[in-house]
Protein backbone atom coordinates (compact mmCIF):
# COMPACT_ATOMS: atom_id res chain seq x y z
CA UNK A 1 0.00 0.00 0.00
CA UNK A 2 2.84 2.14 0.99
CA UNK A 3 4.37 1.45 -2.26
CA UNK A 4 1.34 2.78 -4.68
CA UNK A 5 1.00 5.07 -2.37
CA UNK A 6 4.23 6.64 -3.00
CA UNK A 7 3.43 6.08 -6.79
CA UNK A 8 0.55 7.94 -6.64
CA UNK A 9 2.56 11.13 -5.14
CA UNK A 10 5.13 10.95 -7.49
CA UNK A 11 2.53 10.89 -10.63
CA UNK A 12 0.57 14.00 -8.79
CA UNK A 13 4.20 15.94 -8.63
CA UNK A 14 4.66 14.95 -12.31
CA UNK A 15 1.45 16.05 -13.34
CA UNK A 16 2.02 19.29 -11.34
CA UNK A 17 5.73 19.88 -12.58
CA UNK A 18 4.25 19.17 -16.33
CA UNK A 19 1.17 21.62 -15.65
CA UNK A 20 3.40 24.08 -14.30
CA UNK A 21 6.03 23.79 -17.01
CA UNK A 22 2.99 23.73 -19.71
CA UNK A 23 1.68 27.23 -18.11
CA UNK A 24 5.31 28.07 -18.39
CA UNK A 25 5.98 27.48 -21.84
CA UNK A 26 1.84 29.06 -22.75
CA UNK A 27 3.04 32.18 -21.08
CA UNK A 28 6.22 32.32 -22.45
CA UNK A 29 4.76 32.23 -25.84
CA UNK A 30 2.02 34.30 -25.12
CA UNK A 31 4.65 37.17 -24.63
CA UNK A 32 6.78 36.06 -27.73
CA UNK A 33 3.27 36.84 -29.71
CA UNK A 34 2.60 39.37 -27.81
CA UNK A 35 5.84 41.32 -28.61
CA UNK A 36 5.83 39.90 -32.12
CA UNK A 37 2.64 41.61 -33.14
CA UNK A 38 3.39 44.76 -30.99
CA UNK A 39 6.14 45.37 -33.01
CA UNK A 40 4.99 44.30 -36.36
CA UNK A 41 3.76 47.90 -37.46
CA UNK A 42 7.30 48.89 -36.29
CA UNK A 43 8.90 46.04 -38.28
CA UNK A 44 7.29 47.08 -41.08
CA UNK A 45 8.00 50.64 -40.83
CA UNK A 46 11.57 50.10 -40.01
CA UNK A 47 11.95 47.71 -43.31
CA UNK A 48 10.01 50.30 -45.14
CA UNK A 49 11.98 53.52 -44.64
CA UNK A 50 15.28 51.97 -45.43
CA UNK A 51 14.03 51.08 -48.44
CA UNK A 52 13.03 55.03 -48.76
CA UNK A 53 16.20 56.32 -47.55
CA UNK A 54 18.65 54.07 -49.56
CA UNK A 55 16.44 55.40 -52.76
CA UNK A 56 18.29 57.41 -55.47
CA UNK A 57 16.16 60.56 -54.62
CA UNK A 58 17.31 60.32 -51.37
CA UNK A 59 21.16 60.53 -51.77
CA UNK A 60 21.99 63.86 -50.46
CA UNK A 61 18.45 64.24 -48.78
CA UNK A 62 17.41 64.34 -44.88
CA UNK A 63 14.41 62.53 -43.78
CA UNK A 64 12.22 62.33 -40.58
CA UNK A 65 9.01 60.18 -39.69
CA UNK A 66 7.39 59.74 -36.75
CA UNK A 67 4.52 57.64 -35.73
CA UNK A 68 2.90 57.37 -32.17
CA UNK A 69 -0.39 55.41 -31.79
CA UNK A 70 -2.96 57.99 -31.42
CA UNK A 71 -4.83 56.29 -28.29
CA UNK A 72 -1.96 55.22 -26.29
CA UNK A 73 1.11 57.99 -27.13
CA UNK A 74 3.44 54.98 -27.33
CA UNK A 75 6.33 55.61 -29.80
CA UNK A 76 5.37 53.47 -33.08
CA UNK A 77 8.53 54.45 -35.18
CA UNK A 78 11.01 57.22 -34.60
CA UNK A 79 14.07 58.54 -36.79
CA UNK A 80 15.36 61.83 -36.90
CA UNK A 81 12.20 63.05 -35.29
CA UNK A 82 14.27 66.00 -32.83
CA UNK A 83 15.95 67.47 -36.21
CA UNK A 84 14.18 70.51 -37.34
CA UNK A 85 13.20 70.23 -40.73
CA UNK A 86 11.81 72.69 -43.41
CA UNK A 87 7.59 71.44 -43.24
CA UNK A 88 5.96 73.76 -45.80
CA UNK A 89 2.47 73.64 -45.83
CA UNK A 90 2.61 71.27 -42.88
CA UNK A 91 3.28 74.26 -40.57
CA UNK A 92 -0.04 75.01 -41.12
CA UNK A 93 -1.62 72.59 -38.59
CA UNK A 94 0.62 74.58 -36.09
CA UNK A 95 -1.18 77.70 -36.82
CA UNK A 96 -4.18 76.04 -36.75
CA UNK A 97 -4.16 74.25 -33.94
CA UNK A 98 -2.88 77.34 -31.97
CA UNK A 99 -5.71 79.22 -33.34
CA UNK A 100 -8.73 77.08 -32.17
CA UNK A 101 -6.84 77.23 -28.84
CA UNK A 102 -6.16 81.20 -28.68
CA UNK A 103 -9.24 82.36 -30.60
CA UNK A 104 -11.72 79.93 -30.33
CA UNK A 105 -13.84 77.95 -33.10
CA UNK A 106 -16.26 80.92 -33.22
CA UNK A 107 -14.06 83.85 -33.37
CA UNK A 108 -14.93 86.41 -36.09
CA UNK A 109 -13.22 89.43 -37.80
CA UNK A 110 -14.95 92.33 -38.10
CA UNK A 111 -14.72 95.31 -40.11
CA UNK A 112 -16.10 98.65 -39.12
CA UNK A 113 -17.95 101.25 -41.01
CA UNK A 114 -19.06 104.70 -39.70
CA UNK A 115 -18.90 108.82 -40.62
CA UNK A 116 -17.73 111.47 -39.14
CA UNK A 117 -20.04 113.31 -36.71
CA UNK A 118 -23.04 115.24 -38.00
CA UNK A 119 -20.92 118.69 -38.18
CA UNK A 120 -19.90 117.62 -41.21
CA UNK A 121 -22.14 117.22 -43.82
CA UNK A 122 -20.90 114.91 -46.27
CA UNK A 123 -17.94 113.40 -45.73
CA UNK A 124 -15.88 109.88 -46.11
CA UNK A 125 -17.07 106.49 -44.74
CA UNK A 126 -14.57 105.64 -42.51
CA UNK A 127 -13.43 101.91 -42.55
CA UNK A 128 -11.56 100.18 -39.65
CA UNK A 129 -10.42 96.60 -40.24
CA UNK A 130 -8.83 93.87 -37.91
CA UNK A 131 -6.66 91.48 -40.30
CA UNK A 132 -10.07 89.35 -42.04
CA UNK A 133 -8.86 87.19 -44.48
CA UNK A 134 -12.00 86.19 -45.73
CA UNK A 135 -13.15 89.64 -46.53
CA UNK A 136 -14.53 89.51 -50.09
CA UNK A 137 -13.68 85.71 -50.42
CA UNK A 138 -15.76 84.18 -53.34
CA UNK A 139 -15.39 80.81 -50.86
CA UNK A 140 -18.68 81.85 -48.81
CA UNK A 141 -21.96 83.57 -49.71
CA UNK A 142 -21.77 86.07 -47.09
CA UNK A 143 -18.62 87.50 -48.43
CA UNK A 144 -18.76 87.78 -51.74
CA UNK A 145 -17.85 91.98 -53.16
CA UNK A 146 -21.45 92.08 -54.53
CA UNK A 147 -23.01 90.95 -51.07
CA UNK A 148 -20.99 93.05 -48.37
CA UNK A 149 -21.16 95.89 -51.05
CA UNK A 150 -24.92 95.87 -51.20
CA UNK A 151 -25.19 95.44 -47.78
CA UNK A 152 -22.39 98.48 -46.75
CA UNK A 153 -24.79 100.52 -48.95
CA UNK A 154 -28.15 99.40 -47.74
CA UNK A 155 -27.02 100.67 -43.81
CA UNK A 156 -25.93 103.98 -44.59
CA UNK A 157 -28.91 104.93 -46.33
CA UNK A 158 -31.15 104.27 -43.13
CA UNK A 159 -28.42 106.01 -41.37
CA UNK A 160 -29.63 108.67 -43.61
CA UNK A 161 -26.21 110.67 -43.79
CA UNK A 162 -24.81 112.02 -47.50
CA UNK A 163 -21.26 110.60 -47.83
CA UNK A 164 -18.51 111.23 -50.18
CA UNK A 165 -17.08 108.70 -52.84
CA UNK A 166 -14.39 107.74 -50.43
CA UNK A 167 -13.18 105.71 -48.17
CA UNK A 168 -11.12 106.83 -45.97
CA UNK A 169 -9.65 103.92 -44.06
CA UNK A 170 -7.60 103.00 -41.24
CA UNK A 171 -4.99 99.94 -42.21
CA UNK A 172 -2.63 100.57 -38.63
CA UNK A 173 -3.89 98.24 -36.75
CA UNK A 174 -0.98 95.74 -38.76
CA UNK A 175 2.62 96.24 -39.36
CA UNK A 176 2.74 97.37 -43.14
CA UNK A 177 4.91 95.15 -44.33
CA UNK A 178 2.40 92.46 -45.54
CA UNK A 179 4.70 89.67 -46.56
CA UNK A 180 7.04 87.55 -43.57
CA UNK A 181 10.76 88.01 -44.24
CA UNK A 182 12.09 84.82 -45.23
CA UNK A 183 9.71 84.64 -48.18
CA UNK A 184 11.32 83.97 -51.80
CA UNK A 185 11.14 87.24 -54.59
CA UNK A 186 10.34 84.01 -56.84
CA UNK A 187 6.75 83.41 -54.74
CA UNK A 188 6.02 87.02 -53.48
CA UNK A 189 4.52 88.03 -56.83
CA UNK A 190 2.28 84.82 -57.56
CA UNK A 191 -1.16 84.54 -55.49
CA UNK A 192 0.47 81.96 -53.14
CA UNK A 193 2.85 84.67 -51.87
CA UNK A 194 -0.42 87.39 -51.10
CA UNK A 195 0.79 88.82 -47.49
CA UNK A 196 -1.51 90.00 -45.10
CA UNK A 197 -2.38 93.43 -43.31
CA UNK A 198 -5.17 95.10 -41.45
CA UNK A 199 -7.90 95.26 -44.82
CA UNK A 200 -7.22 92.39 -46.97
CA UNK A 201 -9.42 92.18 -50.18
CA UNK A 202 -10.41 89.12 -51.95
CA UNK A 203 -7.50 87.60 -50.49
CA UNK A 204 -5.14 89.70 -52.22
CA UNK A 205 -5.07 88.30 -55.14
CA UNK A 206 -5.87 89.03 -58.98
CA UNK A 207 -6.32 86.73 -62.22
CA UNK A 208 -4.25 87.84 -65.48
CA UNK A 209 -5.27 86.05 -68.57
CA UNK A 210 -2.75 84.96 -71.14
CA UNK A 211 -2.53 84.07 -74.78
CA UNK A 212 -0.15 81.98 -76.49
CA UNK A 213 1.06 81.05 -79.53
CA UNK A 214 0.24 78.15 -81.58
CA UNK A 215 3.74 77.52 -82.01
CA UNK A 216 6.30 76.19 -79.00
CA UNK A 217 8.69 78.89 -78.31
CA UNK A 218 6.76 82.09 -79.30
CA UNK A 219 5.70 84.93 -76.93
CA UNK A 220 2.92 84.78 -74.89
CA UNK A 221 0.79 88.14 -74.64
CA UNK A 222 -1.26 89.40 -71.47
CA UNK A 223 -4.63 89.53 -72.63
CA UNK A 224 -6.69 91.37 -69.55
CA UNK A 225 -6.39 91.56 -65.73
CA UNK A 226 -9.49 91.94 -63.60
CA UNK A 227 -7.50 94.42 -60.99
CA UNK A 228 -7.02 97.80 -60.75
CA UNK A 229 -3.00 97.53 -61.41
CA UNK A 230 -3.61 97.50 -64.96
CA UNK A 231 -3.60 101.38 -65.74
CA UNK A 232 -0.68 101.81 -63.49
CA UNK A 233 1.05 98.78 -63.13
CA UNK A 234 1.36 97.62 -66.16
CA UNK A 235 2.80 93.76 -67.18
CA UNK A 236 5.49 92.79 -69.43
CA UNK A 237 5.67 89.31 -70.63
CA UNK A 238 8.50 87.45 -70.91
CA UNK A 239 6.49 84.04 -71.36
CA UNK A 240 7.19 81.72 -73.81
CA UNK A 241 4.86 78.74 -75.20
CA UNK A 242 5.65 75.35 -74.38
CA UNK A 243 4.18 71.69 -75.37
CA UNK A 244 0.59 70.75 -74.95
CA UNK A 245 -0.37 69.74 -71.67
CA UNK A 246 2.36 70.62 -70.20
CA UNK A 247 0.58 73.34 -67.80
CA UNK A 248 0.49 76.49 -65.78
CA UNK A 249 4.42 77.05 -65.32
CA UNK A 250 4.19 81.16 -65.59
CA UNK A 251 5.41 83.21 -62.18
CA UNK A 252 4.43 86.92 -61.89
CA UNK A 253 7.09 88.93 -60.15
CA UNK A 254 6.70 92.29 -58.58
CA UNK A 255 8.77 95.31 -59.76
CA UNK A 256 11.82 96.40 -58.92
CA UNK A 257 13.68 99.50 -60.10
CA UNK A 258 10.22 100.27 -62.43
CA UNK A 259 6.42 100.73 -62.32
CA UNK A 260 6.39 97.11 -64.24
CA UNK A 261 5.41 93.57 -63.33
CA UNK A 262 7.26 90.80 -65.37
CA UNK A 263 5.56 87.47 -65.86
CA UNK A 264 8.21 84.76 -66.78
CA UNK A 265 7.83 81.37 -67.76
CA UNK A 266 5.98 79.07 -70.02
CA UNK A 267 2.50 78.15 -70.72
CA UNK A 268 0.98 75.37 -73.20
CA UNK A 269 0.52 76.36 -76.88
CA UNK A 270 -2.91 77.50 -78.74
CA UNK A 271 -4.34 79.02 -75.65
CA UNK A 272 -6.66 82.08 -75.81
CA UNK A 273 -7.84 82.99 -72.28
CA UNK A 274 -5.32 80.76 -69.84
CA UNK A 275 -5.24 82.16 -66.38
CA UNK A 276 -2.70 82.63 -63.76
CA UNK A 277 -3.12 84.33 -60.48
CA UNK A 278 -1.08 87.04 -58.75
CA UNK A 279 -0.68 89.35 -54.93
CA UNK A 280 -1.74 92.02 -54.24
CA UNK A 281 -0.24 94.34 -51.74
CA UNK A 282 -2.16 97.45 -51.61
CA UNK A 283 -5.64 95.85 -51.02
CA UNK A 284 -7.16 99.08 -49.72
CA UNK A 285 -6.52 100.81 -53.38
CA UNK A 286 -8.12 97.35 -54.42
CA UNK A 287 -11.13 97.39 -52.18
CA UNK A 288 -11.74 100.98 -52.60
CA UNK A 289 -11.62 100.21 -56.75
CA UNK A 290 -13.89 97.34 -56.85
CA UNK A 291 -16.60 99.37 -54.57
CA UNK A 292 -16.20 102.47 -56.98
CA UNK A 293 -14.46 105.05 -54.35
CA UNK A 294 -11.00 106.79 -53.81
CA UNK A 295 -9.35 106.46 -50.03
CA UNK A 296 -6.81 107.71 -48.39
CA UNK A 297 -5.15 105.97 -45.42
CA UNK A 298 -5.25 107.56 -42.10
CA UNK A 299 -6.09 106.74 -38.20
CA UNK A 300 -9.71 106.74 -37.44
CA UNK A 301 -10.85 108.41 -34.24
CA UNK A 302 -13.35 107.20 -31.41
CA UNK A 303 -15.70 110.04 -32.28
CA UNK A 304 -16.57 108.49 -35.48
CA UNK A 305 -20.32 106.86 -35.61
CA UNK A 306 -20.65 103.25 -36.71
CA UNK A 307 -22.76 102.73 -38.43
CA UNK A 308 -22.31 99.33 -40.02
CA UNK A 309 -20.44 96.09 -38.63
CA UNK A 310 -19.26 93.27 -41.02
CA UNK A 311 -18.72 90.16 -39.75
CA UNK A 312 -16.55 87.56 -40.68
CA UNK A 313 -17.66 83.94 -40.84
CA UNK A 314 -16.43 82.08 -37.83
CA UNK A 315 -13.27 80.59 -37.35
CA UNK A 316 -13.82 77.44 -38.09
CA UNK A 317 -14.58 77.80 -41.31
CA UNK A 318 -11.44 79.81 -41.95
CA UNK A 319 -9.33 77.16 -40.72
CA UNK A 320 -11.34 74.84 -42.87
CA UNK A 321 -10.62 76.16 -46.15
CA UNK A 322 -7.17 77.12 -44.86
CA UNK A 323 -6.19 73.36 -44.97
CA UNK A 324 -8.43 72.05 -47.36
CA UNK A 325 -6.95 74.99 -49.95
CA UNK A 326 -3.62 75.37 -48.26
CA UNK A 327 -4.48 79.38 -48.36
CA UNK A 328 -1.14 80.77 -47.35
CA UNK A 329 -2.46 84.78 -46.56
CA UNK A 330 -4.86 82.86 -44.16
CA UNK A 331 -1.76 81.89 -42.05
CA UNK A 332 -0.46 85.14 -41.89
CA UNK A 333 -3.51 86.80 -41.38
CA UNK A 334 -3.88 84.17 -38.33
CA UNK A 335 -0.56 84.63 -36.58
CA UNK A 336 -0.94 88.59 -36.84
CA UNK A 337 -4.02 88.13 -35.25
CA UNK A 338 -2.59 86.31 -32.00
CA UNK A 339 -0.26 89.27 -31.71
CA UNK A 340 -3.22 92.04 -32.51
CA UNK A 341 -5.60 90.20 -29.82
CA UNK A 342 -2.83 89.90 -27.35
CA UNK A 343 -0.95 93.55 -27.54
CA UNK A 344 -3.24 95.41 -29.71
CA UNK A 345 -1.06 95.20 -33.32
CA UNK A 346 -0.61 92.62 -35.24
CA UNK A 347 2.91 91.66 -35.91
CA UNK A 348 4.59 88.27 -37.65
CA UNK A 349 7.45 88.36 -35.29
CA UNK A 350 5.37 89.12 -32.02
CA UNK A 351 2.81 86.30 -33.40
CA UNK A 352 5.63 83.70 -33.81
CA UNK A 353 6.94 84.49 -30.39
CA UNK A 354 3.39 83.95 -28.97
CA UNK A 355 3.28 80.37 -30.92
CA UNK A 356 6.57 79.35 -29.21
CA UNK A 357 5.50 80.75 -25.85
CA UNK A 358 2.18 78.68 -26.01
CA UNK A 359 3.27 75.23 -26.90
CA UNK A 360 6.17 75.75 -24.48
CA UNK A 361 3.87 76.02 -21.57
CA UNK A 362 2.10 73.17 -23.22
CA UNK A 363 5.80 71.06 -22.53
CA UNK A 364 7.79 70.95 -25.90
CA UNK A 365 10.89 72.61 -26.28
CA UNK A 366 10.48 75.97 -28.21
CA UNK A 367 13.57 75.36 -30.33
CA UNK A 368 11.30 72.52 -32.02
CA UNK A 369 9.37 75.16 -33.23
CA UNK A 370 12.23 77.25 -35.58
CA UNK A 371 9.21 79.34 -37.61
CA UNK A 372 9.51 82.22 -39.00
CA UNK A 373 5.35 82.72 -40.84
CA UNK A 374 2.17 81.21 -40.22
CA UNK A 375 1.67 79.11 -43.23
CA UNK A 376 5.25 77.35 -43.80
CA UNK A 377 5.78 79.12 -47.26
CA UNK A 378 9.04 80.39 -45.79
CA UNK A 379 11.99 77.68 -46.67
CA UNK A 380 13.55 79.57 -43.59
CA UNK A 381 11.07 77.39 -40.92
CA UNK A 382 12.15 74.55 -38.99
CA UNK A 383 10.32 71.99 -37.07
CA UNK A 384 10.58 69.05 -35.85
CA UNK A 385 8.06 65.65 -36.76
CA UNK A 386 7.94 65.32 -33.08
CA UNK A 387 6.45 68.91 -32.36
CA UNK A 388 3.87 68.29 -35.00
CA UNK A 389 2.69 64.92 -34.09
CA UNK A 390 2.82 65.98 -30.01
CA UNK A 391 0.45 69.31 -31.72
CA UNK A 392 -1.81 66.98 -33.21
CA UNK A 393 -2.06 64.32 -30.58
CA UNK A 394 -2.79 67.67 -28.21
CA UNK A 395 -5.69 68.95 -30.97
CA UNK A 396 -7.33 65.50 -30.54
CA UNK A 397 -8.01 65.46 -26.68
CA UNK A 398 -10.16 69.15 -27.71
CA UNK A 399 -13.52 69.66 -28.27
CA UNK A 400 -13.50 71.43 -30.86
CA UNK A 401 -11.47 68.16 -32.47
CA UNK A 402 -13.71 67.45 -34.99
CA UNK A 403 -13.39 70.97 -37.03
CA UNK A 404 -9.75 70.40 -37.33
CA UNK A 405 -9.95 67.24 -38.57
CA UNK A 406 -12.87 67.83 -40.88
CA UNK A 407 -10.42 70.57 -42.51
CA UNK A 408 -7.49 68.46 -43.25
CA UNK A 409 -7.45 66.72 -47.08
CA UNK A 410 -7.58 63.46 -47.53
CA UNK A 411 -4.28 61.99 -49.79
CA UNK A 412 -4.06 58.31 -49.81
CA UNK A 413 -7.13 57.47 -48.04
CA UNK A 414 -5.52 59.10 -45.11
CA UNK A 415 -6.40 62.30 -43.17
CA UNK A 416 -3.50 64.57 -43.10
CA UNK A 417 -1.94 67.73 -44.55
CA UNK A 418 0.24 67.90 -47.23
CA UNK A 419 3.55 70.48 -47.76
CA UNK A 420 5.46 71.00 -50.84
CA UNK A 421 8.20 74.04 -51.54
CA UNK A 422 10.97 73.46 -53.88
CA UNK A 423 13.19 70.88 -52.45
CA UNK A 424 10.43 69.74 -49.30
CA UNK A 425 7.80 67.09 -49.10
CA UNK A 426 5.23 66.77 -46.37
CA UNK A 427 2.48 64.81 -44.81
CA UNK A 428 1.45 64.37 -41.05
CA UNK A 429 -2.09 64.05 -39.59
CA UNK A 430 -4.05 60.92 -38.42
CA UNK A 431 -4.89 57.83 -40.29
CA UNK A 432 -6.98 54.89 -38.71
CA UNK A 433 -5.62 51.28 -39.54
CA UNK A 434 -8.41 48.22 -40.69
CA UNK A 435 -7.59 46.55 -37.52
CA UNK A 436 -9.39 49.73 -35.22
CA UNK A 437 -5.67 51.28 -34.86
CA UNK A 438 -5.20 54.73 -34.68
CA UNK A 439 -1.89 56.31 -35.53
CA UNK A 440 -0.69 60.01 -35.25
CA UNK A 441 2.05 61.05 -37.66
CA UNK A 442 4.58 63.38 -39.31
CA UNK A 443 6.98 62.45 -42.62
CA UNK A 444 9.49 65.33 -43.79
CA UNK A 445 12.06 65.10 -46.49
CA UNK A 446 14.54 68.08 -47.12
CA UNK A 447 16.76 68.42 -50.38
CA UNK A 448 15.38 65.65 -51.98
CA UNK A 449 15.77 65.23 -55.95
CA UNK A 450 13.76 64.27 -59.12
CA UNK A 451 10.06 64.78 -59.10
CA UNK A 452 8.39 65.17 -56.41
CA UNK A 453 5.02 63.28 -57.68
CA UNK A 454 8.35 60.43 -57.61
CA UNK A 455 9.17 61.10 -54.31
CA UNK A 456 5.46 61.17 -53.32
CA UNK A 457 4.56 57.79 -53.97
CA UNK A 458 7.45 56.16 -52.63
CA UNK A 459 6.32 58.23 -48.79
CA UNK A 460 2.82 56.64 -49.26
CA UNK A 461 4.50 53.21 -49.55
CA UNK A 462 6.07 53.83 -46.60
CA UNK A 463 2.36 55.57 -44.81
CA UNK A 464 0.73 52.43 -46.36
CA UNK A 465 2.44 50.11 -43.42
CA UNK A 466 -0.15 52.30 -41.44
CA UNK A 467 -2.92 50.77 -43.18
Amino acid sequence: MAKFGKLNIQYSMINVQFSIKKVAISVCFSLLTFNFFGQTITQKLQKAFTVFEKDSQLKHAVSSLYVIDANTGQVVFDKNSQIGLAPASTQKIITSVTAFELLGKDYKYKTEFGFYPDDIPVGPITVKSSGDPSFGSWRYSGTKPDTILSHLIEKAKKYGRGYSAMFQIDNFNFETQMMPNGWIFEDIGNYYGAGAGSLNWKENQFDLYLKSSSKIGDSVHVVSVNAKNKADLPFVSELKSARKGSGDNAYIYLPVGSNTYIVRGTIPVSENNFKISGAIYDAPGYFSFELGRGYSISRIKDSVDIFYTYYSPSLDSIIYWFNKKSINLYGEALIKTFAYEKNGFGSTDSGVVIVKNFWKEKGLDKDELGIVDGSGLSPLNRVTTHSQVEILKYAKTKDWFSYFNNSLPEYNGMSMKSGTIRGVKGFCGYHKAKNGKGYIFSFLVNNYNGSASALVNKMYKVLDNLK
